[in-house]
C-alpha cells in the first residue's frame, strides 16, 4: 500500500463514519503566537476545543502536514540518527467536538487498523492512563484486547493537556510490535526505549478543565483528538521498519544520491537531505522565508543543515533546490499548492544555498582545525559562537558535526558568548512569542458594520486589567463587549475601528477593536465621562472618516495585488499587509527590487481601474465555489467553510472579510511612495490613496520647486542642471583623490620606516586615528610594495567607530591569513570582518579596547612568524 493510498483510505474510512473531511491547515498557525509551527492535527481546531469557535460539523477528519523543528516540539537534532524522527510529517487524525467519546473513538481506531488495514491484533499493544478505568474496560471487555498486551502508564506519557490550564484529559496509545528480532520491550517496561514497539496512534480524551490550582472539573462536552503518523503506518504497511525506506522517501533519497554522487542509499546524510527538503519546501509554500529570527531562522537552520550534509558527501555547488521537482512528483497530487509554488520554492532555496556557500567551506575548515587540535571531547563555546556569528553556522549544525565524531559542544560557553553579544547590541531576540492574556467569556457578538456605522447595542461584559467587572467609571481603561457592533475588529491586515460607545450615563472612547476566537469583538479604550454597567443599552458609533479612509486603502490593496501579479508574474503572493487610514503596506514574494518602470506600470494599472469606477461587490458563498471563481486567499487570514468573496470588476477577486469602498473610483488616486526589501525573497510596497495621495503629490511639487530655485533652474531644465552639478562634483572629487594619493605616498614611506623585524618578515601594527577606511587600504598597499615581505595591520577611530585593515604579502599568506589576523583584533573591539588571504578589513564599536586589540594582534603575529 502506497502512502497516498493509505492517506486516502484513512480519510474515506472516517468520512463513512460521518466525519467531515477538512483540508490541512497552514504550517504557520493563524492567530496563535504560542506556536512556531503547526505540530499536530488539532492545532487548527484549538479554538473549537476551547469553545471560542463553532463549526458546522461535530466530527472531523484530516491529514495535517506538521513541522517539529523549533520551540517546545523540536525533532531536528534526531533527524538522520533514528528510524522515525522527521522535521516534516503528516498526521492523520479524527476529531469529535462534543459528539462521540471513548467507546466510539477506540472502536473506530481498532476497526481501521485490524479490519481496514488488516493488521494482526497480536502485533498491536495498547496503553491507557493508569487511572482511566473506563478506557481499560473498553479495550479489554468490549474490544477484546488481550490484557497481557495492555500497559497502564502514568500522567507523564498518558495524560494530555493543552497548557498549564484549560482542556485536558487521559489518552490511550496504540503501538505496533515489529517483532523479536528488533531490540526493545513493550511500553512501560525498562526496555521501552528500543525500536521493537513503535507508537502509531494516540487517542486523547478531553474530559476535564484544569484550573490554576490544579483542580479538574468535568467538561460539559467531552471531546476526542487523535493523531496517527502517516509515515510510521506506511512503514508497517510496506513491510519495513525504517520510515526512510517507505515510498515517500525512496525517490527523494535516490535523487539526492544522484545529485551528490553518494553510492550508499542508506547513508544518514541522504536521509537528512530527503527529510529536510520536505519541511523546507512546505514552509516556503506557507509563506515562511529564511531570516535571522523566528520561523525564518528555523527554516534557515534546516536548509543549512541539509547543505552541510551535501558538503559532507562532497558536493560544493548548489544542489538542494533541485530536489523540489522530485518532491512535487511525490506529493504534488495530495498537495497541489506545492506544484503551484514550485518555481518560487526553488528560487528561495537557491538564494539561500548561494548565500551559505560563501562561508560554509571556510567555517568547516575552522571547525575541523578546532576538532583536530582539541584537548578533550568538548568543542569550546567560543568556537561555536564564532562559527555562528561569523559564518552563519547554527549551533545545532556545529553540534551535529560534533556528534558524528563523538564530541559535544560547550553550550554554556556558547550561551555566555551570545548573551555578551546581545548586551553589546542592547537587544535580546527570542523565538517564543508571549501569549497575551485572553478574555474568558462564553458569548456571541454579531458584527453589523458592513452596512452600518452606528448601532444600538447591549453591553454583554466589561473588563478591566483582564478581569471581568460590573462597572467602568470615568478615567477607567478597559474592554467593552457588545451583543451587536458596527466596529470592525483587526483582521487580515486591516486595523480595528475607533469611535465612541455612548449611553445615557457615559461616553467610552474606543481606541482599538480586536477579535478573540471566531466572533468575540473586544472594544478597548477608556471612559471619558460617566459610567458603564453590564447589561446597559448603548449606541456604538464608528469614526466615519477613519473607517472611510481605511476602506479606500484596503480596496487599493486588492487592486495592487492583482496589478503586481500582472506586471511581475503569477509567483507574486501576499506575505503580509497593514491597512490603516493613512496608508497601506503590502508585503509580497518577489526576488529582486521592483524597477521604476515596473512601478509606473503597476500604478497605471491601478489608476486605470480607479477611473473605470467598477462597483466593489461582496458575496458570501461556499469556499469551494469561491476557489472555482479563482478567488485568492490572503496570507495569515483564517477561513471557514463559507467565505466572503470581494470582486472589483473583472480585475480582482479575493477572499476578504474587511471593509471596502463602494466603487473603485471612490479612491480618486493611487500613489506608490516606497518599495523596499524586508527579507530574502520578500518585497514591500507602501502606497496611499484619496486625499493623502493628492497631498503627497502637492508636497512633492513644492520640494521640486524649491530645488529648482536653489539651483536656479525651472522645472523643464532641472534634470540637466543637476547633471551639470554632479559632473562638476565628480571632477572635484577626482582632483581631491589625486592630491590625497600624493600625500598618502609620502605618509606610506614614513610608516614603512617604522616597521619592525620579525625573523625575515617586516611587521607594522599602527594606529592612525581619524583616517577613512579607503585611505587605510591605500596605505596598506603602498607599504606592502615598499617592504616586500610584510604583515601589516592599520587601525583608526573616527566618529566613535573603529576601522581595521590587514595586509599580508603573497610570500607570507601560507603562514598568516589577513582574514584570521583581522578577526583577532576585531573580536576585542566588538566587531567582525573578513576578506582575502592578502587583504581584509573589519569594523568595531568599542574604541576603548583598540590598543589592547592591537597588542593581541602583535602577539598573534609573532607566534605565527617565530
Amino acid at each position: 500500500m502506497t502512502s497516498a493510498e493509505l492517506r486516502a483510505l484513512f480519510l474515506k474510512y472516517f468520512e463513512s463514519k460521518g466525519h467531515t473531511c477538512v483540508e490541512s491547515s497552514s504550517l504557520v498557525p493563524v492567530n496563535d503566537p504560542t506556536l512556531l509551527f503547526t505540530n499536530a492535527g488539532m492545532v487548527q481546531f484549538k479554538d473549537v476545543f476551547l469553545g471560542r469557535e463553532s463549526r458546522p460539523y461535530a466530527r472531523a477528519v484530516s491529514s495535517q502536514r506538521c513541522v517539529r523543528a523549533g520551540g517546545k516540539h523540536n525533532d531536528l537534532e534526531n533527524v538522520g540518527y533514528t528510524a522515525r524522527h522527521h522535521t516534516f510529517f503528516e498526521m492523520l487524525g479524527n476529531f469529535s467536538f462534543g459528539d462521540y467519546f471513548k467507546l466510539d473513538a477506540i472502536r473506530f481506531a481498532w476497526e481501521f487498523l485490524t479490519v481496514t488495514l488488516k493488521l494482526p491484533p497480536e502485533r498491536l499493544w495498547v496503553t491507557v492512563y493508569d487511572q482511566d478505568k473506563d478506557a481499560e474496560d473498553i479495550w479489554i471487555k468490549k474490544v477484546g484486547v488481550d490484557p497481557a498486551r495492555l500497559s497502564r502508564i502514568g500522567s507523564k506519557d498518558n495524560f494530555w493537556s493543552m497548557g498549564d490550564t484549560g482542556p485536558c484529559g487521559p489518552c490511550t496509545e496504540i503501538f505496533y510490535d515489529h517483532g523479536p528480532d528488533i531490540p526493545g520491550g513493550p511500553p512501560g517496561s525498562p526496555e521501552e526505549d528500543g525500536d521493537r514497539y513503535v507508537e502509531i496512534w494516540n487517542l486523547v480524551f478531553m474530559q476535564y478543565d484544569r484550573a490554576a490550582d490544579g483542580q479538574l472539573t468535568p467538561l460539559p462536552k467531552p471531546s476526542v483528538d487523535t493523531g496517527m503518523g502517516l509515515e510510521r503506518v506506511a512503514a508497517i504497511m510496506q513491510g519495513v521498519h525504517n520510515n526512510y525506506d517507505i515510498d515517500l522517501f525512496k525517490n527523494l533519497i535516490k535523487a539526492a544520491a544522484k545529485l551528490t554522487g553518494a553510492g550508499e542509499l542508506g547513508n544518514s546524510s541522504l536521509r537528512v537531505i530527503a527529510d529536510h527538503i520536505r519541511s523546507c519546501a512546505f514552509l516556503i509554500v506557507d509563506g515562511v522565508i529564511p531570516s535571522n529570527e523566528g520561523r525564518g531562522y528555523v527554516l534557515r537552520r534546516i536548509i543549512r543543515r541539509a547543505i552541510r550534509h551535501g558538503y559532507k558527501l562532497g558536493i560544493k555547488e548548489p544542489f538542494f533546490f533541485r530536489l523540489v521537482e522530485t518532491l512535487c512528483a511525490e506529493m504534488g497530487r495530495a498537495y497541489p499548492e506545492l506544484i503551484k509554488a514550485q518555481a518560487n520554492v526553488e528560487r528561495v532555496l537557491i538564494k539561500e544555498e548561494e548565500r551559505f556557500a560563501e562561508t560554509l567551506e571556510q567555517g568547516m575548515k575552522i571547525l575541523d582545525a578546532c576538532i583536530k587540535n582539541l584537548d578533550g571531547d568538548v568543542i569550546p563555546g567560543a568556537t561555536a559562537f564564532q562559527l555562528y556569528d561569523t559564518y552563519g553556522f547554527p549551533v545545532d549544525l556545529t553540534a551535529d558535526v560534533a556528534r558524528e565524531q563523538n564530541l559535544t559542544v560547550d553550550m554554556t560557553g556558547f550561551e555566555l558568548a551570545m548573551a555578551a553579544q546581545r548586551e553589546r547590541a542592547r537587544s535580546a531576540g527570542h523565538f517564543a512569542a508571549k501569549y497575551a492574556g485572553e478574555i474568558t467569556l462564553n458569548a456571541h457578538c454579531t458584527f453589523d458594520g458592513y452596512d452600518h456605522l452606528s448601532r444600538e447595542s447591549r453591553i454583554l461584559a466589561l473588563f478591566s486589567g483582564g478581569k471581568a467587572v460590573e462597572t467602568l467609571k470615568t478615567g477607567d481603561e478597559g474592554i467593552i463587549v457588545l451583543d451587536t457592533t458596527p466596529f470592525y475588529a483587526e483582521s487580515g491586515g486591516q486595523v480595528g475601528d475607533r469611535g465612541m460607545i455612548c449611553s445615557d450615563h457615559g461616553i467610552f472612547e474606543v481606541l482599538d477593536t480586536r477579535k478573540q476566537g471566531g466572533d468575540l469583538m473586544l472594544h478597548t479604550g477608556r471612559v471619558t465621562s460617566g459610567a458603564f454597567a453590564k447589561s446597559a443599552r448603548c449606541r456604538a458609533s464608528v469614526d466615519h472618516e477613519l473607517r472611510h479612509a481605511t476602506a479606500l486603502n484596503h480596496t487599493a490593496t486588492h487592486l495592487l495585488h492583482a496589478a503586481l501579479r500582472k506586471v511581475l508574474g503569477e509567483h507574486v503572493a501576499q506575505k503580509g499587509s497593514l491597512v490603516n487610514a493613512e496608508r497601506l503596506r503590502f508585503d509580497f514574494s518577489h526576488f529582486e527590487p521592483v524597477s521604476l518602470s515596473e512601478i509606473e506600470k503597476i500604478e497605471s494599472l491601478v489608476n486605470k481601474q480607479i477611473r473605470s469606477n467598477h462597483p466593489v461587490t461582496a458575496q458570501v458563498m461556499a469556499k469551494d465555489d469561491a476557489m472555482k471563481l479563482g478567488a485568492m486567499a490572503l496570507f495569515g487570514e483564517k477561513y471557514g467553510d463559507e467565505v466572503r468573496v470581494l470582486r472589483i470588476g473583472h480585475f480582482s477577486t479575493e477572499l476578504c472579510g474587511g471593509t471596502h469602498a463602494e466603487r473603485a473610483g471612490d479612491m480618486g488616486f493611487f500613489k506608490i511612495i516606497a518599495e523596499t526589501g524586508v527579507a530574502a525573497g520578500v518585497r514591500r510596497i507602501e502606497a496611499i490613496t484619496g486625499a493623502n495621495a493628492f497631498d503627497w503629490v502637492a508636497e512633492s511639487e513644492n520640494i521640486l520647486r524649491a530645488i529648482g530655485e536653489r539651483v536656479k533652474s525651472g522645472r523643464e531644465g532641472l534634470d540637466e542642471k543637476i547633471q551639470q552639478l554632479l559632473d562638476k562634483n565628480r571632477q572635484l572629487e577626482r582632483e581631491l583623490t589625486r592630491l590625497q594619493a600624493k600625500a598618502a605616498s609620502s605618509i606610506g614611506t614614513d610608516l614603512a620606516s617604522l616597521a619592525e623585524d620579525c625573523g625575515s618578515t617586516r611587521v607594522l601594527v599602527k594606529r592612525l586615528d581619524e583616517s577613512e577606511p579607503k585611505g587605510l587600504r591605500e596605505l596598506v598597499d603602498q607599504i606592502k610594495n615598499k617592504l616586500g615581505s610584510a604583515v601589516i595591520l592599520l587601525a583608526s577611530v573616527k566618529d566613535g567607530k573603529v576601522s581595521l585593515i590587514a595586509g599580508v604579502t603573497a610570500d607570507q599568506t601560507p603562514r598568516i591569513k589577513a582574514g584570521e589576523l583581522i578577526n583577532i583584533a576585531a573580536v576585542r573591539v566588538g566587531g567582525k570582518g573578513g576578506g582575502r588571504p592578502d587583504l581584509a578589513q573589519a569594523g568595531g564599536n568599542d574604541p576603548a579596547e583598540l590598543d589592547n586589540a592591537l597588542d593581541d594582534a602583535r602577539a598573534w603575529i609573532r607566534n605565527h612568524l617565530v
